[in-house]
Formats: structure tokens, sequence, C-alpha cells
């Protein structure tokens, strides 16, 4: 399946210059939606991952699915000051500006084998910040599943000792 044909180009958003690539039409379709959650559960799966670690908010679109599909956890990591108890948390930059996030610090067990599930990779920084948050917690990120990857921005190479699989590349 061709997942572009349910992704839509929106000029100049959130700010001027950006090409947003709105993933929404995609799961406002089943048959592309379950097709895509599949491709990444199978991914999960491949790298026997244990929980799933999913970034607000797109992430928990993708990551939620996975993690019912395999019937393992799914620990979401939220914007700043959305989970209620203790947490670890870490800043990052995105292409148009800063923010940061974070999880509760009991989430994840110590070695225990993370798959990280989003909607996009871009230039990495939200990656970034999730990937500092599951070693912060002591877990061992085992794989990275992405529906879009940009490849003009270079994401992909600031993570080049982790297995990364993106289903749709521009």
């Amino acid at each position: 399946m061709d997942l572009k044909n349910y992704i839509i180009d929106v000029n100049d958003f959130p700010q001027k210059g950006i090409i947003f690539r709105d993933i929404t039409p995609l799961i406002a379709s089943g048959e592309a939606y379950k097709y895509a959650c599949d491709e990444l559960s199978a991914f999960a799966k491949s790298k026997k991952a244990e929980v799933i670690v999913g970034p607000e908010s797109r992430g928990f679109f993708f990551g939620c699915p996975v993690a019912i599909e395999l019937g393992i956890g799914f620990v979401p990591a939220r914007k700043a000051y959305k989970l209620p108890r203790a947490v670890f948390s870490e800043n990052y930059d995105l292409e148009y500006g800063q923010d940061a996030v974070q999880i509760h610090q009991d989430a994840l067990k110590r070695g225990q084998r993370v798959v990280i599930i989003d909607d996009l990779l871009a230039t990495g920084g939200t990656l970034d910040a999730v990937i500092r948050l599951v070693t912060k917690a002591g877990a061992k990120v085992v794989g990275i599943g992405f529906v879009v990857e940009l490849k003009d921005l270079n994401g992909r190479q600031r993570f080049s000792k982790y297995d990364i699989h993106s289903l749709v590349t521009y």
C-alpha cells in the first residue's frame, strides 16, 4: 500500500517555510491506518519489544495500537506538566521552537526492551529527548519506528547506532 496517498502536504504550517505532512487522512482510513499499524507492529515484534514508548501526541496514534497488537504495555512520553507523579524530563529543539518531554520515573523497568513509535522523523529533536528518557529509566532502546521520515532533514544520521524503520520517506 502506498501510504503517501493518505498523507497531505500543508505548506507554511505551523510557520512559513515548513511543509507539514498531515497524517490525519491516513488515520481516518481504516485500511491505511491498519496497514501502517500492522507494519510497525511487525517491526516491533522483530525487535522483541517488551514495551512501546510513544511521544505526545501523534506517537500515541500509532504506538498504542502496536502495543495492543503485541500484547505489551505502552508508555506515553508526554509534554511537560501533563503527568501527575515523579517524572524524568528532557528538553529538546524542534525545527521551529523548543519543548520538553517527560515520562513517569517508574514507567520502565531496568533492562526492558523498548521500541519507540512515532509518526514522523524530521531533525530528531523529539526522538533524542525520548531516547534520553528511556536511558535515564534504565531501559534499552532496541528499535525505532516511524510512519514518515523526512530524509532531507538528516534526522536518521543522528541515530546511526539504532535500528530505524520508516514506512514512507520524503
